[in-house]
């Protein structure tokens, strides 16, 4: 496993980091859960990422039930906070008090002392940057958390914060979580730049955009049973994506260059991910064993310039209409 820096911190993390967004305390049993996290971290995956929202806590809550079967320095653990968690004025947001309190109920669910990253899950143009900056150093001083980053953050919000923090020498943020994958580049223009400027690294989600990157969705069939694009309530974001000629294209990705290196389309769209400048960790999802050994090999895989340049006269034509 490569193991990479996150921004200009010293925490290093896994090139392939495992997710819990649709999976962990909703789709998936618990005793599959433990199995897919167990392998992770054999195979040398140490990034591990949630969120305060996904499955209602559900997903922060399996982490907790899993994580005292390990060596907790062996981690790197990253929840999230800003959607609603309540019907509360003060249940959403990035203010003091939801941060904080919303930082307390992690490391319940979590089972643990502190968090390694703690991530604005959103900006939130309501509440005063500087508040959500002196929130989140705050929890760094008492140390609850030991990093701070965002995601889906613009490159002029990254910029925004940076000035601040050092106007009021804040500890910087480390990491920024965006869309990324062959599918969805809308990052590269400014997100990125300003990513490299102030020392953010980028954990991106959906680098298979979806499972359409697996080429497991075939032109003119329909989605396969159990798949996501087969699930009405998971696949409300890929509509754009299940459309012949982005698939037609994936399956030409699979044949003309995956084929011809030996690898899946999946593993080839990841090692992708991981040769674009600023990233640090691709987050997948994963429901079986097989699914994390597969995605952690594509940490190992080098594509040379041409192998590049031939994705990129593939996939070029789709990079910006198909964000989930």
């Amino acid at each position: 496993m490569d193991y990479r820096p996150l921004g200009r911190s010293g925490l290093r993390v896994s090139a392939i980091g495992i997710g819990s967004w649709l999976t962990y305390g909703r789709s998936v049993d618990e005793r599959s859960a433990f199995k897919c996290l167990s392998k992770a971290l054999d195979v040398g995956i140490n990034f591990f990422d949630t969120a305060d929202v996904y499955a209602a806590g559900q997903a922060e809550t399996v982490l907790g039930r899993w994580l005292p079967n390990t060596s907790r320095s062996d981690i790197v653990l990253a929840t999230k906070v800003y959607f609603p968690v309540g019907d509360g004025p003060n249940d959403k947001g990035l203010s003091r008090k939801h941060i904080v309190e919303q930082c307390e109920g992690s490391l319940r669910r979590l089972n643990v002392e502190y968090i390694d990253l703690y991530q604005c899950h959103r900006f939130d143009d309501s509440v005063p940057l500087a508040e959500t900056l002196r929130a989140l150093d705050d929890l760094i001083a008492q140390g609850k958390v030991l990093y701070a980053g965002v995601s889906e953050w613009s490159g002029a919000q990254i910029t925004e914060a940076a000035g601040i923090q050092k106007a009021l020498g804040l500890r910087p943020l480390i990491s920024n979580q965006p869309q990324y994958s062959l599918l969805a580049r809308a990052i590269e223009d400014d997100v990125v730049p300003a990513s490299l400027e102030h020392g953010l690294g980028q954990v991106v989600w959906s680098p298979l955009a979806g499972g359409v990157l697996t080429g497991k969705y075939v032109p003119g069939s329909p989605s396969p049973a159990g798949s996501r694009g087969a699930d009405a309530e998971s696949n409300m974001f890929m509509s754009r994506l299940l459309v012949d000629e982005v698939l037609e294209a994936v399956q030409r990705l699979d044949r003309e260059v995956a084929s011809e290196l030996g690898i899946s389309v999946a593993e080839l769209s990841l090692a992708w991910i991981l040769h674009q400048p600023g990233v640090s960790s691709a987050i997948v999802g994963a429901t079986t064993v097989s699914q994390v050994e597969e995605n952690a090999a594509a940490a190992d895989i080098a594509l040379d310039a041409r192998t590049l340049e031939r994705v990129e006269e593939i996939m070029g034509p789709f990079r910006r209409q198909n964000q989930l």
